[in-house]
This record gives C-alpha cells, sequence and structure tokens, in this order.
C-alpha cells in the first residue's frame, strides 16, 4: 500500500503547492514541516508567556475580562465602545476564548497548583438547581474570575486573536528555521546512527 496519495486526490494541490515551496525554498518539505509546526508552538507559548506577565504588571486582566463577560446582575454602562465591542461579533469570539482560557487556565492550576488553586484539588461540580438559577452570561464566564486566573484568560484569548498573525509569522520564518536548525541537527543524527551501525 503507498502512502503517498494519487494525483487524482483531494491532496493533489495542496501537495502540488508545498512541492513547489519546498523546491523555491531549497529546503526539504519534512523539514519544512517540522519547522513550521516547531513555530507554531512556539508562537503561541512566547505570546501567552508574555500576555500573562503584560496583563499581571499592568493589573488590567480583571478589568478586561469585567468588560467584556461582566458578571451576571452586575450593572454595565449602556454606551460607549465596551458596549459596543461587547455587543460585537469581535466580543462574542473574545468570550469564547475566554471560556476556553479559564478551562485551561484552572486545569493547568489544579495540576500544578498554579493561579490559586491547590496542588491536585478536583473541580468542583454544581449541582443542576444551581446551573438552572446562573444566568446565560455565567455560562460564558463563570463569575469566578479574578486575580491570575483573569490574566491568564486574557493572555489566551489575545493569543487565538493573533492566530492568522503566527500562522503567517511561522510560515514566513519556516524555511530559514529549517537551514539553520533542523537539517544540521537531522544531519547530526543521521551521522550518529551510521556510526553506531
Amino acid at each position: 500500500m503507498s502512502a503517498v496519495p494519487p494525483h487524482n486526490s483531494k491532496l493533489a494541490p495542496y501537495r502540488q503547492a508545498l512541492a513547489a515551496i519546498s523546491q523555491r525554498t531549497r529546503t526539504p518539505l519534512p523539514s519544512l514541516v517540522v519547522s513550521f509546526a516547531i513555530l507554531h508552538e512556539l508562537t503561541a507559548i512566547l505570546p501567552v508567556g508574555g500576555f500573562f506577565f503584560g496583563a499581571r504588571a499592568l493589573g488590567v486582566g480583571e478589568g478586561i475580562v469585567g468588560a467584556l463577560a461582566p458578571r451576571p446582575g452586575a450593572e454595565t454602562a449602556s454606551t460607549g465602545i465596551t458596549t459596543q465591542v461587547r455587543d460585537s461579533w469581535m466580543g462574542e469570539r473574545f468570550r469564547e476564548w475566554m471560556v476556553e482560557g479559564e478551562a485551561r487556565a484552572e486545569r493547568v492550576g489544579r495540576r500544578y497548583g498554579w493561579f490559586g488553586f491547590e496542588k491536585g484539588s478536583r473541580p468542583v461540580a454544581l449541582s443542576p438547581e444551581e446551573q438552572s438559577t446562573h444566568g446565560q452570561e455565567s455560562v460564558l464566564v463563570s463569575g469566578k474570575i479574578a486575580g491570575d486566573v483573569a490574566n491568564v484568560v486574557v493572555a489566551y484569548a489575545l493569543t487565538k486573536a493573533l492566530l492568522p498573525v503566527r500562522i503567517g509569522l511561522s510560515l514566513y520564518l519556516s524555511p530559514a528555521f529549517s537551514r539553520t536548525l533542523i537539517q544540521p541537527i537531522g544531519t547530526l543524527v543521521t551521522r550518529m546512527a551510521r556510526r553506531k551501525s
């Protein structure tokens, strides 16, 4: 059985485009893919850390979370740019990312004992009665986001917002990263494997 898809498959145009990129950059395709994967992860980890420490230093995490996802029952201003952003598509998307960020922050916090969570603790499950008494906003954001958790949530959401930039940067830097780091490491590993055999 062949690992290469036939030329008439749905992947044929992509395969041809990737082969053209590989030829134009004079970089083997497997090393380009590995370079892209590494750079894509680096462009996720570094911004999350930078945004977290920036939000922490400036003390803006709770303010941003409170402005874009107000707590249930809290009074909010009915005018201004904050309301326009909160009620727009961008505000809705940011709230979705905040929910994801809160879940990730809680999971990491409970695993390592960070962000005010006790190490190894289990999440508290709400009873059906408690779940029904919470409003729609509490489904979006728990209403308990504060301190470092708010900073993590903001960092996660901002990093998600930068996804198109991260992908473009990873694509742009992949050939150079491949030539300067991935290919030399691959050559070294190959030489070591040949010496041992």
